[in-house]
């Protein structure tokens, strides 16, 4: 189920990067990459069954990942 809703997503990039969507293509972009990502971490690596430490180094990760994004679109769009 997984790998098909991988696919799915995958296809859906594809489909995304066809559309004209004007400033919202990044955004949406990321939003289907963030996705993958997550079902990826939670599956494939495991994380969904794995004790509550390992998922607050996972939540951690992310959350300054999610820092760093913002910071640096926010520098992207102020040039």
């Amino acid at each position: 189920g997984i790998f098909t809703a991988l696919l799915v997503l995958t296809g859906a990039t594809v489909g995304v990067a066809y559309v004209d969507l004007g400033p919202w293509n990044t955004l949406v972009a990321l939003a289907i990459a963030v996705l993958k990502a997550s079902l990826v971490v939670l599956y494939f690596m495991h994380v969904r069954w794995a004790s509550r430490t390992t998922r607050l180094f996972v939540f951690a990760a992310a959350f300054f990942l999610l820092i760093l994004l913002v910071l640096t679109l926010g520098d992207y769009d102020t040039r």
